[in-house]
């Protein structure tokens, strides 16, 4: 099954994109701590989204696809007409670099890439689409 939402790009706006999240997966029966990890993962890459490529810029907007497939897993794709940051290159800093700088930012791509399968950057229909997978039981 296919859900979609478009989303405004103010930081707002986040908690309509973890409420879409949760409303759509508790429709099934998927274990609660897999549902909480996909919306963190989620809700970063949204975040990061909205705040470094939109600037918050609340007349941009992208489009967040949810496709549940029973016994295999759920298929996020976040679409936008703006280039996508490549998570897939993105180095990591080490977590004692990041205490030894005392960054405050890193640590959620690092927990995305911890929680997803498979994440997936591609052109579908002329926009940008991020697609991170996570294999989880689906009934």
């Amino acid at each position: 099954m296919k859900y979609s939402q478009e989303i405004a790009c103010s930081k707002d706006n986040l908690r309509l994109v973890r409420d879409f999240i949760k409303e759509t997966l508790n429709q099934y029966v998927i274990a609660e701590k897999e549902v909480h990890s996909m919306v963190l993962a989620m809700d970063e890459m949204c975040a990061n989204l909205i705040i470094h490529t939109h600037h918050c810029n609340i007349d941009d907007s992208f489009e967040i696809q949810i496709i549940v497939t029973e016994n295999e897993g759920v298929t996020f794709k976040i679409i936008d007409e703006h280039e996508m940051f490549d998570l897939l290159n993105y180095e990591a800093p080490s977590l004692d670099e990041l205490v030894k700088t005392q960054r405050k930012g890193g640590i959620g791509l690092i927990l995305v890439k911890k929680i997803m399968d498979n994440i997936t950057i591609r052109t579908e229909n002329g926009k940008n689409c991020c697609c991170l997978f996570k294999k989880v039981k689906v009934q």
